[in-house]
């Protein structure tokens, strides 16, 4: 059964269409990426899924509610998180607190409880904490320890992309959105992130989409690829099935001129 199923997702910008006519799914357990060439719609797709726009026409249903319109933080607490193509951190909050922010949407105790500094807050408080590390720790040596206690914006760029998905796991998520997570780094940390976004779905049980340029990451963690140019899906299957289309290839590389067909 889906966790998402997307129909008729339709988005203009002006005269550009962004999404048109777009269907789309992803079912439990799945990592599905989202590919194409710059401009194919990719990141509208995510700002409307995430209520960052509203699609002009179209059904976006989560575990069958309905969240087309939903502004993004009733989505957040509906159970999706994304990451995004610039990070975007808390740069003077140190890691720690950039992880435990996260959670305040699942927070009980509200602003009285805040103020008055009441037993039930400070308690709700040490949870959060203690989730932040639990969370942290999934990053291994790279995020735990005295990383707690630094500032965001000391980290690498590698390490802040670490934390942004840190951030994401903290708001107690089923599905997550990752916006190109191995754009800007080296390929070892490229195929570390590629192993870290598998153990999301093997050891903690989310169901991940990703838009990624990096082929070899698609290969090596996606169930399913979706192709989209100019807002329209032009392929589907898996990654063998996807890199030989006629499509996707006149997509990527534009269509072979006569001469050299000649």
């Amino acid at each position: 059964m889906p966790v998402l199923e997307i129909t008729n997702l339709r988005k203009n910008f002006g005269g550009v269409k962004a999404l048109d006519g777009l269907d789309f799914h992803v079912d439990k357990g799945e990592i599905v990426s989202v590919i194409g060439p710059n401009g194919a719609g990719k990141t509208s797709f995510f700002n409307i899924i995430t209520g960052y726009f509203s699609p002009d026409e179209g059904d976006i249903l989560f575990n069958d509610v309905n969240i087309a319109g939903h502004q993004p933080h009733e989505i957040t607490e509906l159970g999706i998180a994304r990451t995004f193509q610039n990070v975007r951190l808390f740069p003077n909050m140190t890691v720690l607190e950039n992880v435990m922010v996260a959670q305040h949407c699942r927070t009980t105790t509200g602003i009285f409880g805040t103020l008055l500094n009441t037993p039930a807050f400070r308690r709700e408080e040490r949870e959060i904490e203690e989730r932040a590390k639990e969370v942290l720790a999934f990053f291994g040596k790279r995020l735990k320890g005295y990383r707690w206690d630094q500032p965001a914006f000391v980290l690498s760029y590698a390490n802040k992309r670490r934390l942004e998905i840190a951030r994401a796991m903290a708001t107690m998520p089923e599905l997550i959105l990752l916006d190109e997570p191995t754009a800007g780094m080296n390929p070892m940390e490229t195929a570390e992130l590629t192993d870290l976004i598998r153990q999301l779905r093997d050891d903690r049980g989310y169901t991940v989409i990703l838009i990624e340029h990096e082929m070899r990451v698609v290969r090596d963690v996606s169930d399913r690829v979706v192709v989209l140019d100019h807002g329209v899906k032009i392929a589907e299957g898996d990654y063998k099935t996807v890199s030989h289309d006629p499509n996707v290839i006149e997509a990527y590389l534009g269509r072979p001129s006569e001469a050299h067909n000649a």
